[in-house]
């Protein structure tokens, strides 16, 4: 009896096992796959292990991810834009591999060869939500694709950054290396607002973000850009705050009316501050300006990334404009010291003079144009 009954138990896991075996292999095929929801409230299918990353028209998420997971070994595909920064920053002195990424598949615009982006063989590309008609192109090839947001919160680039780090984990799976990061740029913000927060308007020097300069065309930061959200943050007045658009271009006679007493230059803008001074670019004459007269100009730093859009660096960024702008009321704050204490917790990265010096004065070759 006992025997009989071994028998049908052995046939009966002989028969299951197949059945068993297939079952185990399809829960396995599904959860090849994960659904995230990107920045354009989209449901995404990205793959459950992610070894090949294409970056394509948010040009500061290179940096971001490098920061966020500690190298590049995944990086198959940056933008030209992104490798114009990479290799004039201190992400090279890093992360020397970096300089090695294939940029090819773009063009120095915001085009993509599709043919060649698939060559590269991608488990996925992120893109920027400013062009939906990538997330649609990589969706007819077959392409799991993530877009990422730079307005999504308005132009403030602590939340934006803190965003990026987010979507980063959720898409990858994986929990930030630089841990403490995103809080670290929330209690910058917040030293800086309790700093500033009792100033008038008649304390807050007029402004003016000479976001690109170039084949006789000045653009600026409307009141759309991050622009607007660094001045309002560090204590100043967007001169052009009244133009309700991104990076709106304008004109010497505007400049000239608005008069500013500082002008912040842009890493997207292969001009540096002497050449104001010198009148040195083009036809303009900047000399009547208060802010060339007073020599308040000044360039928006470049480390591991440029520090005007949102990036690796924005905390130090903030706190740089902010001790700029109002020194004296950043006279305790050392800020070469503050670069060094940030790249060595972050990036683990004891910086030389040398390095703080390139930090301060970047090549114009980092523009990109």
């Amino acid at each position: 009896m006992n025997k009989k009954i071994i028998n049908i138990l052995l046939i009966f896991l002989i028969i299951s096992l197949p059945l068993y075996s297939n079952g185990t292999k399809e829960n396995i095929q599904t959860n090849d796959m994960r659904t995230i929801i990107d920045h354009s409230d989209k449901e995404v299918e990205v793959p459950t292990t992610i070894n090949r990353i294409v970056m394509t028209t948010l040009t500061p998420l290179a940096a971001v991810y490098c920061l966020f997971s500690g190298d590049s070994s995944k990086l198959v595909g940056i933008s030209p834009a992104s490798m114009a920064a990479a290799e004039n920053s201190i992400l090279k002195d890093v992360l020397p591999d970096v300089v090695d990424i294939n940029t090819s598949f773009m063009t120095s615009g915001a085009d993509v060869n599709i043919e060649e982006l698939i060559n590269l063989k991608p488990d996925v590309v992120f893109y920027s939500t400013t062009h939906p008609e990538e997330g649609k192109m990589y969706e007819e090839a077959g392409i799991p694709a993530v877009a990422f947001s730079p307005y999504k919160w308005n132009g403030d680039a602590i939340a934006t950054f803190n965003g990026w780090i987010e979507l980063l984990g959720e898409v990858l799976n994986e929990s930030d290396q630089a841990e403490g990061i995103t809080s670290y740029g929330l209690e910058i913000k917040d030293e800086i607002y309790n700093r500033i927060k009792n100033l008038s308007d008649d304390e807050k020097p007029r402004a003016f973000m000479l976001f690109r300069y170039a084949n006789g065309t000045i653009n600026t930061s409307g009141s759309l850009h991050f622009g607007q959200w660094w001045l309002d943050s560090a204590g100043a007045i967007n001169v052009a705050s009244e133009i309700e658009e991104n990076i709106p271009s304008v004109n010497m006679e505007q400049i000239y009316q608005w008069n500013p007493e500082m002008i912040f230059i842009s890493n997207f803008a292969p001009v540096l501050a002497d050449d104001i001074y010198n009148n040195s670019i083009g036809s303009d004459n900047w000399s009547p300006i208060d802010a060339v007269k007073n020599k308040k100009v000044y360039k928006f730093p470049l480390g591991m990334y440029r520090w005007y859009p949102p990036a690796s660096d924005t905390p130090l960024s903030l706190l740089w404009l902010a001790s700029t702008i109002h020194p004296e009321l950043f006279s305790d704050i050392d800020m070469d010291q503050e670069i060094k204490n940030y790249y060595k917790r972050f990036y683990d990265v004891d910086l030389s003079e040398e390095q703080l010096y390139r930090i301060y004065n970047p090549s114009r070759d980092a523009a990109g144009v």
